[in-house]
Formats: structure tokens, sequence, C-alpha cells
């Protein structure tokens, strides 16, 4: 699900954006007003943003560009009945990721979000990692079961971060190796059911369900929900 703002001061335009959006499984947020919108695109940690080129209080030309200029880059789609290049052209220079001319078709306006959405989402670094009740903090390096921390080495977090990467896959011993070593596999070494077993006793720990499994004669698979 994301957050999407919609600055649109047009009644039955803003129904017909909210609806479409909301559809589609996101939460959409509406404004009428060109400087309420752009307080609200400041402060609200929006994943994309629908906006009028056309509004009171504060035109969106000028809107995105106070929005650039603060820093902010959340994925804007300009919505205008001005239709020439030049107005195109204007409303993408000032900052504006696409540009969708009025009268429009709502699932058109619904798609080209998904598409900035997407491509918001390939840009942002992956900084934590959730498979069922676990989740792993990438950058403080914390590990987490349900409402229990984790105390696990060095190795044993990147370990883990490999099965989670791959939940619900059987992952082979040698894929296990050459991801958490980064060399060729000796099959005749027991590293990886060494560091498993001392894994499995933290994630598994006091007689919760076994997240980690034993495939036998293939390898071993992280179960997201026992």
């Amino acid at each position: 699900m994301a957050r999407i703002l919609t600055i649109e001061d047009d009644a039955v335009t803003a129904r017909e954006i909210v609806s479409e959006l909301s559809a589609g499984g996101n939460e959409v947020e509406h404004v009428a007003d060109g400087r309420e919108g752009l307080h609200r695109a400041i402060g609200g940690g929006y994943d994309a943003i629908t906006l009028d080129r056309m509004l009171p209080g504060l035109d969106g030309l000028t809107l995105v560009t106070e929005l650039r200029r603060a820093g902010i880059d959340t994925p804007v789609l300009m919505i205008s009945a001005l239709s020439d290049v030049d107005a195109r052209v204007r409303g993408l220079r000032a900052g504006g990721d696409d540009y969708l001319t009025k009268p429009f078709a709502p699932d058109e306006m619904a798609a080209r979000v998904e598409v900035l959405l997407r491509r918001r989402r390939a840009n942002v670094p992956q900084t934590q990692l959730i498979a069922g009740e676990l989740e792993l903090d990438l950058i403080a390096r914390r590990a987490r079961r349900g409402t229990q921390m984790l105390e696990l080495l060095p190795i044993e977090f990147r370990l883990l971060e490999v099965l989670m990467r791959h939940s619900n896959q059987v992952l082979t011993r040698t894929m296990i190796f050459e991801s958490v070593w980064g060399y060729h596999f000796d099959p005749g070494t027991n590293v990886i059911d060494v560091h498993i077993a001392r894994l499995r006793r933290k994630v598994d720990a006091d007689g919760q369900p076994a997240l980690i499994r034993t495939v036998r004669g293939s390898g071993y698979m992280l179960v997201a929900a026992p």
C-alpha cells in the first residue's frame, strides 16, 4: 500500500482520482488548495503526489518548484487541461515526473502513478527485511523475532539475511555457502550445518515454532509463517 496525496480543486476530478487510487489499495489524502498541498507534501512522507496545474492559493508549477527546492523528491504526476507541448515541458522542467492532460481515463492515471511508485521503489536501497515474525535492520545490524531481540554474530546475521531474502524457498548448501562466504563451496565441509545449527538455536529458541527447516537431500529453507 502506498500513501498518495491528491492536490486537486475540482471536486468531480478529485473524487475520480481518489476513488481509482483507493480501489488499488492505496491510502489517498485529498486537499483542494495549493498552499495546503505544499504544506502537506513537505511534511507528510507520501509515496506519490497527483498535482493539478491550476490551483487556488498556489499554482501547481510553483508548488512543485518549491517542493524540489525543499529537497522533497516524492514523484509527482501533474494533471492539467493545458495540453500543448510548451505547457507539458514547463511542468516537467519545474520538477514534475509525468504529465497527464484532462480529460483523462482514470485507469490510465492509476497506471501512471503505479509506474512512478515502481521507479521510486527501485531507487530506494532496502534497509529492512521482514519475513513473518522475523525482522532484520540492515543499517543498525539488529535482528528480532517478534518482540525478542536476537544476539547474532556477524556470520549468523549474514546467514539469516540470505535465508530471509529467499524465504519460503529451498536453498542448497552451495547457494548458501557462496552467498555468505563468497567463494566456491567445498562439499566436504560441514561449516554450513554448524552455523545453521547455531543460528537455529537463537531463532527457534524457547520452544517457538521452527522457522529454519532442513529439507532432506536439498538444503535449508526459512519458513516465513510457521
